[in-house]
């Protein structure tokens, strides 16, 4: 699917949406402080999406009157969707106090970072989270429109892969670096808190290729050195995968099946230099104010989450193995550098 949002003269929005189906007319729905007022089709053709390819008729642009949905120009606060997808096409809101940019928020860490989206949320006219579910094509559509100023994305993706994309749309990239240890230990109890679903036959889909990965688990004892070594040594690949130097992963590959080189970590060294605003965990405060002063926000700076007992637990037993440190060996180097470059910026 590609999209754009044409203009916004309030008593008329104009905009298309080319489906995955090239023979379908696209459709978009309008909302209304969470309730659906209005769906409306594509009544203009394009020869240009013919001669790409994208679609058989070209049929695809829409147009939204104050005949589909009364006092349209009146309405300060409206969202329009794709009706196929349910992506977010257009969030109309109030300008004031909106920042201009568009953002990318890299998710280094195996759960959203909520808190940073939180806190960013209300200086964004739209958001886009857990992009890295996202189609790849939906993605590059989103990284390419222009009309998508003052949009914050976040999620897990592939850097490298679609830092073309940034550059061209001239986004902020932030990310947060997690102690290496912590996130291993993170995502070994993410896989464990996943075992349930991947024993329902119902629900394992959702895991996609880590059901035996999250079902492996429970029969380990993660307080025991020697139940954790027997882990690392049987662990199914795809567990493999996702515990192995994930952040050089993201930094350094191209695609999910990529593997990870000695090189790697060089590449994600010189990677990592090119993302605009990069923070470490353990200064999350350094990392917020950075964030702001790109954006010209002015707000108080929120506060992490504190991180489990037991996931800190844990870090330290795995910190002490040689078998968790081969696992994050090049994450190690990554999270090392930035907490020194922080460290001494931020108290000096």
């Amino acid at each position: 699917m590609r999209f754009l949002l044409s203009s916004d003269e309030g008593d008329v929005i104009r905009g298309w949406v080319v489906p995955d189906n090239p023979l379908a007319i696209s459709r978009v729905s309008v909302a209304i402080e969470g309730r659906r007022v209005a769906e409306v089709s594509a009544i203009h053709t394009d020869p240009t999406f013919i001669h790409l390819g994208w679609h058989s008729t070209g049929q695809c642009h829409f147009e939204i009157r104050d005949s589909d949905v009364p006092g349209l120009a009146g309405i300060e606060r409206l969202e329009i969707y794709d009706v196929d997808t349910n992506v977010m096409i257009y969030r109309r809101v109030p300008r004031d106090g909106l920042t201009d940019k568009k953002a990318i928020l890299l998710n280094g860490h195996i759960r959203p970072e909520t808190v940073i989206q939180t806190a960013l949320f209300p200086y964004f006219r739209q958001s886009y989270f857990g992009i890295g579910r996202f189609p790849d094509e939906i993605l590059r559509a989103m990284f390419d429109t222009v009309t998508l100023d003052s949009c914050l994305m976040a999620g897990s993706i592939i850097f490298p892969r679609y830092e073309g994309h940034f550059v061209q749309s001239g986004a902020l990239t932030m990310l947060l670096v997690h102690d290496p240890f912590v996130e291993l230990a993170s995502r070994l109890f993410w896989l464990r808190e996943r075992a349930s679903i991947a024993a329902n036959p119902e629900q394992h889909w959702r895991l996609g290729n880590l059901v035996e990965a999250a079902a492996f688990t429970l029969d380990y004892d993660f307080t025991d050195v020697k139940s954790l070594k027997k882990l690392f040594r049987m662990m199914p690949e795809p567990a493999y995968h996702l515990l192995y130097n994930p952040l050089t992963r993201q930094l350094s590959t191209h695609v999910p099946e990529d593997r990870l080189m000695p090189g790697s970590s060089i590449i994600a060294v010189e990677v990592l230099s090119r993302i605009d605003v990069v923070g470490h965990r353990d200064y999350f405060e350094a990392f917020m104010a950075s964030a702001f002063h790109h954006l010209g926000v002015e707000a108080p700076l929120p506060l992490p989450l504190p991180i489990p007992n037991e996931t800190l637990a844990l870090a330290e037993l795995l910190r002490s193995m040689k078998f968790a440190r081969d696992m994050v060996v090049y994450d190690t180097v990554l999270s090392d550098a930035v907490r020194a470059s922080v460290s001494k910026s931020w108290e000096a």
